[in-house]
């Protein structure tokens, strides 16, 4: 009888999913509370088992640590099924000797969550910026390239020889580049066009650029029923804009990645709605596309849509780790939510052009929940 408790017990813990929250900074409690409100309510509706844990980081964690990514948040966050981080004000932060760390670029790295997966999905009701709806997803290399803050295993990737002469260090690696090539070409065999677009800078950038496409071209050739193209940063951008329709799966370097996939959300509808992933071989943090707006800050005016839309797509990378249905139900109800709720002019955003406030919007979209179960 005892034992028979007893493996009830582990079982019900072994089904239990942690997820640690770090807040952030500017408009970034507000939008996780309203994540979380939507969170906890698909976690009742289907009995998932989650449990969360508040860290601080940012300029809290400052104030009471004497750095913005106390190792304690940090070593939270490693032990936890999932990470939910909100938008960090990194950019006002002191220097790195006065404990300004950036948390994401920190978690990124010591986590080695190398693919930044971010879609660019026009949402029903919402017209898309310019052309036709989109539907493609930016597989950004997460932990190398120009990013100085993660590019060296000690040290800073960016320096002043002299106080007149500023200088970048750019990181390649052969298995950087193909493990985010696999990445996108694996995601690509999900997708019903199979098709991956390889953007690059090797006219002018020859060696590092040049070796991201020799690991891009051999991964490849390992996937015949994928059909692959290749573009140049610059005039990828251009094609983006001119029909950002003719993509599916595009993958790229750290900074190029970055800007596309930006530059993708807000032509797709708003990148208030662009949800991203961080993911490696054992970690995953969920993060909002979008800065923390400190301008808009404690006004209840904030779109949480990106964040939430961050959540599932945490959920269904766990689900997918796990063979959990549940989590991948889960994933699929919050989405279908953020479009209903998206798709009515009265239950949108101010900066979708709506009346709702944050909480409001949270609560709609939690409310929505109920009857898509």
């Amino acid at each position: 009888m005892v034992g028979s408790r007893l493996r009830k017990r582990e079982q019900t813990m072994s089904n239990r999913t942690h997820l640690v929250v770090m807040p952030g900074d500017g408009i970034g409690p507000e939008i996780t509370a309203a994540t979380l409100h939507v969170v906890r309510e698909v976690d009742k509706l289907l009995s998932l088992g989650l449990t969360f844990e508040e860290v601080p980081i940012g300029f809290e964690a400052l104030k009471k640590h004497g750095t913005t990514m106390p190792d304690s948040s940090f070593e939270a966050g490693k032990r936890a099924d999932g990470v939910i981080l909100g938008p960090v004000s990194h950019n006002d932060y002191p220097p790195v000797a006065k404990g300004g760390l950036n948390p994401s670029g920190e978690m990124r790295k010591r986590l080695d969550l190398y693919a930044n997966i971010r879609p660019a999905k026009s949402r029903p009701g919402l017209p898309p910026r310019c052309g036709k709806p989109v539907d493609l997803v930016v597989v950004r290399e997460n932990t190398e390239g120009f990013y100085a803050d993660r590019n060296m295993f000690a040290g800073n990737g960016e320096f002043m020889p002299t106080e007149d002469v500023a200088l970048a260090v750019r990181k390649i690696t052969r298995k950087g580049s193909t493990r985010i090539a696999e990445t996108a070409f694996k995601l690509a065999m999900t997708r019903p066009r199979r098709k991956v677009t390889v953007v690059h800078k090797a006219n002018v950038l020859r060696l590092s650029d040049g070796l991201f496409l020799e690991c891009t071209r051999a991964v490849a050739a390992k996937y015949p029923q994928v059909e692959c193209e290749e573009q140049i940063m610059d005039a990828m951008a251009a094609l983006l804009v001119r029909d950002a329709t003719r993509f599916d799966v595009i993958v790229t370097t750290n900074a190029f990645g970055d800007i596309l996939s930006d530059e993708a959300s807000e032509i797709s509808g708003s990148l208030g709605l662009a949800a991203s992933v961080n993911a490696g071989d054992e970690h995953a943090l969920a993060q909002a596309q979008h800065g923390s707006a400190p301008d808009i800050a404690g006004q209840d005016r904030a779109n949480p849509c990106s964040l939430i839309g961050s959540v599932a797509m945490l959920l269904a990378w766990l689900g997918e780790r796990r063979g959990d249905a549940t989590l991948a139900k889960a994933a699929d109800m919050i989405e279908r939510a953020l479009d209903a709720a998206v798709a009515k002019p009265e239950w949108r955003t101010p900066d979708l052009g709506g009346p709702l406030g944050t909480k409001a919007f949270s609560e709609r979209v939690a409310g929505l929940l109920g009857g898509l179960k």
